[in-house]
């Protein structure tokens, strides 16, 4: 009894410092744009720039573990000088909410935030993902082929590989003890371990000193979005494995720039691939280059979305 006393008493404490910590986390990353209430979620978007800009607008998702504000910098901020930008936290992370965990598929996602969109009165956009989302934009232009104008896709998954996600998301992903976790030990010892785990998807390139800060990391260490996020992994091979074989039926152009150092999403297995199946794709491979290809090479990220955003504008004026 004495051991199972001490086991409620650590559990209660740790629970009870998680409580205070989500309360810290969100005073020093509160939320920058407005909420939109779609069907199963309210997302967090971040619109910026000239809304009367030309072209479509262009809209940015982010990868997993992470939310707006890392599309936000490096790329966002600079883009919004001379286009609009709309900056989304995916469902369930940042400050977007879903009502189920469940809802983790990027089918799902993709309607979501579709749904926001023309809310916002965008009927056309360039989509630009990282990451996990690049599973998102390639569904989307799969599922709303007249809205999604382009795609400019930065060491995208897409395709199904060997192996899992890591086994504490699958713990954690599990009913009952997966929450219990995020409530109780994962904030704290993701305090210990965000800035190491951060430096590895960075590598071979080193991450900024301020990374962690600027790109709201801690919020992710939050218990709901820590079970959102590991969902969203775990289910996350299943949903490529059905979509890929439709890849071929993309019509809007697409970019796609992988570092061929990636040791997070290989590009041999994902980016070469959809080059090679996509009609309309081409793909930029960075030699000495890991996952975070946006901020290994900005300027050439950059230029790729402005060649994106002029060429689609010019097919507008055209149609007209």
């Amino acid at each position: 009894m004495t051991v199972i006393a001490v086991l409620a008493v650590a559990g209660l404490g740790l629970a009870l410092a998680t409580q205070a910590g989500v309360r810290l986390i969100q005073r020093a990353f509160p939320p920058r744009g407005r909420m939109i209430a779609v069907s199963g979620a309210a997302l967090h978007i971040v619109e910026l720039g000239p809304r009367d800009a030309a072209g479509p607008p262009v809209v940015m998702l982010h990868g997993a573990s992470s939310n707006l504000r890392a599309m936000q910098q490096p790329l966002g901020d600079r883009l919004a000088r001379t286009r609009r930008v709309i900056l989304i936290d995916r469902p369930g992370h940042g400050w977007s909410t879903r009502d189920r965990v469940a809802d983790s598929t990027p089918a799902i996602q993709g309607r979501m935030v579709m749904d926001a969109l023309a809310k916002l009165g965008v009927d056309r956009a360039i989509v630009v993902a990282h990451s996990w989302a690049g599973a998102l934009g390639l569904r989307m232009a799969l599922d709303h082929p007249d809205r999604v104008t382009g795609l400019v896709l930065l060491a995208p998954v897409a395709y199904p590989w060997r192996g899992g996600v890591g086994r504490y998301n699958e713990v954690i992903s599990t009913p009952l003890i997966g929450p219990l976790l995020a409530h109780t030990i994962t904030l704290p010892l993701g305090c210990v371990v965000t800035a190491a785990s951060a430096r590895g998807v960075f590598a071979p390139q080193a991450m900024s000193d301020h990374f962690v800060r600027d790109s709201a990391t801690p919020l992710l260490l939050r218990p709901r979005e820590f079970i959102a996020n590991a969902r969203d992994l775990v289910t996350l091979k299943a949903a490529v494995v059905e979509q890929a074989p439709r890849y071929a039926e993309i019509k809007a152009p697409i970019t796609i720039i992988s570092g061929d150092a990636d040791k997070t999403v290989y590009t041999h297995i994902h980016s070469r691939p959809l080059a090679a199946t996509a009609p309309d794709a081409r793909l930029i491979v960075l030699p000495g280059v890991g996952h975070m290809v946006q901020h290994a090479a900005t300027d050439l990220v950059m230029s790729e979305i402005e060649a994106m955003a002029d060429r689609m504008a010019q097919h507008a004026v055209a149609a007209q």
